[in-house]
């Protein structure tokens, strides 16, 4: 009998992620996956599993779902209390369920988004050799509701011991290196200078597509337009009201509206743990000499 888990509250946006499907963006089809995929790796090693196994990843209020079957699990990301048949559990460490019990991950502390890792892993049908759920093409398991059921794995070796794990909470200010291009020169040397000293804040409009930030408006250099070029994770892209917005896992393939800067990939989990109202301030490195853009 296939081992699964029933959903008991889904929380405000709960998805099943893995590492994601890239190589499709010649499809339009985003690599999508984990946001935060250090915190994802961690959960699944934990409980034994290979680093791309499925887990599900909860926003700010956490999920609770119900295991039918003895699993060892793993909570990582954010923050947040656990609670097994109403008492306190461990956080980023392997917990044991007896069947029938009741895993209540919490709203995080700090930071957005947990992870919750199943020995065996989540075995949803894979979509283009990926279980993640993508918000903007619709492709993979969606949005879990009350009373879905999940199928689970088979547990392919013990879950990890370990005395320490490296887990830091999210900072309280994310600051963000930028390596500018492909299309700065759209913008003047007052926008440059604007982006690399100040201070704007995340949106509350953000979402797995990308962060929004509020703050001070980035100044163009041209009024054109732009015909729609490729877009990939990291880029930072301005559209007309000249504030920010940082792709993330889910954003589009193209996009006509002009990038400032790229931003590593390894400084993208800080930025997917980013709550509402986190100040963000960006670290700017120039590729190439600058010239008068005013």
């Amino acid at each position: 009998m296939t081992a699964t888990v029933t959903v008991v509250r889904p929380g405000l946006l709960t998805t099943v992620q893995d590492l994601g499907r890239p190589g499709h963006a010649h499809l339009g089809v985003p690599r999508s996956g984990a946001l935060d995929q250090p915190a994802h790796r961690l959960a699944n090693r934990l409980v034994g599993n290979p680093a791309g196994a499925a887990a599900l990843e909860t926003t700010v209020l956490g999920c609770a779902v119900r295991v039918h079957r003895p699993v060892t699990v793993a909570v990582t990301g954010a923050p947040c209390t656990l609670r097994v048949d109403g008492r306190p559990a461990a956080w980023a460490a392997p917990v044991r369920l007896p069947a029938g019990a009741l895993l209540d991950v919490g709203p995080a502390t700090r930071g957005v988004r947990s992870y919750v890792a199943f020995a065996g892993g989540i075995a949803t049908d894979p979509v283009l050799g990926s279980r993640s759920t993508d918000l903007l093409s619709g492709l993979g398991p969606a949005p879990l509701a009350a009373g879905d059921t999940l199928p689970l794995g088979e547990p392919l070796r013990p879950a990890a011991g370990a005395d320490v794990v490296p887990c830091t909470a999210p900072p309280a200010e994310v600051v963000l290196p930028l390596v500018l291009g492909p299309r700065d020169d759209w913008f003047t040397a007052r926008a440059l200078a604007t982006l690399a000293r100040s201070r704007y804040h995340v949106s509350a409009t953000s979402n797995r597509i990308g962060l929004r930030l509020d703050g001070p408006p980035l100044e163009r250099a041209s009024e054109g337009e732009l015909p729609s070029e490729g877009m990939v994770l990291g880029a930072v892209q301005v559209p007309p009201s000249g504030h920010p917005v940082v792709f993330l896992a889910d954003h589009p393939t193209t996009g006509g509206y002009p990038v400032i800067g790229v931003i590593p990939a390894t400084a993208l989990p800080a930025a997917a743990q980013a709550a509402p109202g986190t100040p963000v301030r960006f670290a700017p490195v120039h590729q190439r000499p600058l010239r008068d853009r005013d």
